[in-house]
């Protein structure tokens, strides 16, 4: 079976997002942040309390908008100190959406 959206890129936004956004608003913001939206790259946002996120997949055609909550704990998110951005592979995205520390996995060890 074919795959509906392939991502090539998975790109964490430091800064956290109103989870209210919609596709627009999220599409503004990574334009702000990124400069613009990548075809079969993923974007993630998390709210304030790092407890929500918002993950815009641009498909190459239109967007992909998808959201996920924790019922308890949080998402481990990079700090600002490190960019505006951060790039994950997806050892490091499996252990970010699990709620799991994903800066000891993967490559993430050069963003200690």
């Amino acid at each position: 079976m074919a795959e509906v959206i392939r991502v090539e890129a998975i790109w964490l936004a430091t800064e956290p997002l109103d989870m209210r956004a919609g596709a627009n608003t999220a599409l503004a913001r990574v334009i702000q942040v990124f400069g613009a939206a990548a075809p079969h790259h993923a974007y993630c946002f998390t709210n304030q309390r790092a407890n929500r996120m918002k993950v815009l997949v641009h498909d190459g055609i239109g967007l992909w908008l998808a959201a996920r909550r924790l019922n308890r704990g949080k998402f481990i998110w990079a700090s600002s100190l490190h960019g505006a951005h951060v790039p994950l592979d997806n050892e490091q995205w499996q252990a970010l959406v699990l709620g799991l520390p994903w800066q000891h996995v993967g490559s993430a060890i050069s963003v200690l």
